[in-house]
């Protein structure tokens, strides 16, 4: 078994060709060439965090795992970040491990290629400018997504902490030399943009449908149970909704079973799963006027594309840490 760790997760995988990892993973999805168990949660006894307990199978390639992700409440600045954890991939003709992967690393670069994937297939070909709603670490890392998969040559930001924000903005510029401007309000920071990205911990709707203009494009990133929501219920119901994982979204997308919930809508409201799309089984943006919506929930079959790569990877280089089980 190989022991793969985060600064070679970082370099195994970068965005860019984790788009396409992302793509053969959403088409399998879709085909259902996979077994995804909801995701559970399990609380620690006295602590301010959570376990994420998510198995699944792949298909093709063929294999198995498990990730496991501690999400601790910590402070903005801390090194550790919320999400700490583990991939453990394993061969599904063998049934033996191959790696343990570091999870954060992992699960950040795939969170963001999904993103980049549904923006690839739904945003405007012609979209060129990026609002970005939060300043964590998914919002950097949709910043580098987007620009993998569209010529962005605007950036918005906005954050609850106007200095964080400002500093945000002065980071993106200087990583990606592109005018990056920070808005003291969401309306403000949408208004001209042809792609937004919610990558927030709001547990009530920060980007309403009064904020949106036609032809834009949305990810929803940010928010990961049923009872939160990045966007209102007349924002879900004035786009095309699209979701990574019908049953997840079901489950635990909080905009679309609000919205459900008042009467807004109903499930017919989701137009299809991202790889019903690449399967050619579920329609795509329609023209240019359209509004069009990516629910990013996160599922195993994303993080297992992942680690299978990186594994591949590892052994064509031979890095990581190999542990002889039989010892």
């Amino acid at each position: 078994m190989r022991i793969v760790t985060q600064s070679d997760v970082e370099r195994l995988l970068p965005v860019r060709p984790c788009v396409d990892v992302m793509r053969q993973a959403m088409s399998a999805t879709s085909r259902r060439n996979v077994s995804l168990p909801i995701r559970q949660f399990m609380p620690i006894p006295d602590a301010p965090g959570k376990l994420a307990i998510m198995p699944g199978t792949l298909g093709e390639p063929a294999c198995f795992g498990i990730k496991l992700v501690c999400k601790y409440d910590r402070p903005h600045d801390d090194p550790l970040g919320t999400h700490v954890g583990m991939v453990m991939l394993f061969d599904s003709v063998k049934g033996i491990p191959l790696a343990m992967i570091e999870g954060s690393s992992l699960t950040a670069i795939r969170t963001s290629a999904a993103s980049a994937l549904a923006t690839d297939i739904l945003a405007r070909k012609n979209a060129t400018r990026l609002a970005i709603i939060g300043n964590g670490e998914q919002a950097m890392r949709h910043v580098h997504a987007m620009r993998a998969v569209r010529d962005i040559d605007n950036i918005n930001v906005w954050g609850r902490d106007t200095e964080r924000a400002s500093a945000f903005a002065a980071k993106v510029a200087d990583e990606t030399g592109v005018e990056t401007i920070a808005w003291k309000t969401v309306a403000e920071t949408a208004a001209d943009a042809d792609i937004i990205c919610t990558t927030t911990s709001a547990k009530t709707a920060v980007l309403f449908a009064a904020d949106l203009k036609a032809g834009q494009h949305i990810n929803l990133v940010g928010s990961a149970i049923p009872t939160t929501a990045e966007v209102d219920d007349g924002a879900v119901s004035k786009s095309r909704f699209y979701v990574d994982y019908r049953d997840a979204a079901m489950a635990a997308a909080g905009e679309l079973l609000g919205a459900i919930e008042r009467g807004v809508i109903t499930d017919a409201h989701i137009v299809g799963e991202i790889g019903e799309v690449i399967n050619g089984n579920a329609p795509d943006r329609q023209n240019d006027d359209q509004i069009t919506m990516y629910k990013s929930l996160g599922v195993a079959s994303q993080d297992l594309a992942a680690a299978h790569a990186i594994w591949r990877m590892a052994e064509a280089e031979n890095k990581g840490i190999t542990v002889d089980l039989m010892d």
